[in-house]
């Protein structure tokens, strides 16, 4: 039996709980969950590690493209990040000096386009839980199944607090709340690809309900769709 293949698109501003979801969701469809935060992770994370800087030289950050190779591989079973060959260091991606630039990677309109195809090339793997910012919007916009993931600011700010690494030490509910705001200005207004749900896209507010449970609304939804 041929091992199906669609795209479900989860797309969501910083902390709604998205990335959490689209694991359970994978499990449920027996798909592969992929992160494409952690796509523009890895840029910033090696723009950084070489010393460059994306809010003041983009122009170097797009340069450095040109010996970038960055790819999701299968193993065991499992898709698994690759930066420039080698395994993507995952702790390293998700440090408070690594969040604190990605944004300003993700305006790069260079940077985006460069992405498109490393998205997209993911289809191969079969079901594909995609979660993001413009996954239903720009990468798959024929995807099937899309959602619109998101919770309170003030929900939002508890859940970033609550996740080890993401927040500067001595990071208050207040200061969380002001950074998740900044971030959703940028993600919101920048020219190419801004936040925004898919006209077609569900929206699902995630306030006063379990990972669990939302992975199976979503699970539910996709059930019922023929």
């Amino acid at each position: 039996m041929e091992q199906p293949i669609f795209q479900v698109a989860i797309d969501g501003p910083a902390a709604s709980g998205k990335s959490t979801v689209a694991r359970l969701l994978a499990q449920r469809l027996g798909g592969h969950y992929l992160n494409t935060g952690a796509l523009y992770r890895a840029l910033a994370w090696k723009a950084l590690s070489l010393g460059l800087h994306p809010d003041t030289h983009p122009e170097e950050v797009v340069e450095m493209l040109k010996g970038t190779t960055l790819a999701y591989r299968l193993r065991q079973g499992a898709p698994v990040l690759h930066l420039d060959g080698q395994e993507a260091p995952q702790e390293a991606l998700r440090t408070p000096q690594v969040a604190a630039v990605v944004s300003q990677v993700a305006k790069i309109p260079a940077l985006r386009e460069w992405l498109l195809e490393v998205q997209r090339d993911c289809r191969h793997l079969g079901i594909v839980i995609m979660e993001g910012r413009d996954i239903g919007t720009v990468i798959f916009p024929q995807a099937k199944y899309k959602f619109f993931v998101t919770a309170s600011p003030l929900e939002r700010a508890r859940r970033r607090l609550a996740q080890t690494g993401e927040v500067p030490q001595g990071a208050t509910l207040e200061s969380v709340a002001a950074d998740i705001a900044r971030r959703d200005a940028l993600d919101s207004t920048r020219e190419v690809a801004p936040l925004r749900p898919a006209p077609d896209a569900i929206l699902i507010q995630t306030d006063g309900h379990t990972p669990d449970e939302v992975a199976e609304m979503l699970a539910a939804h996709i059930r019922q769709t023929p």
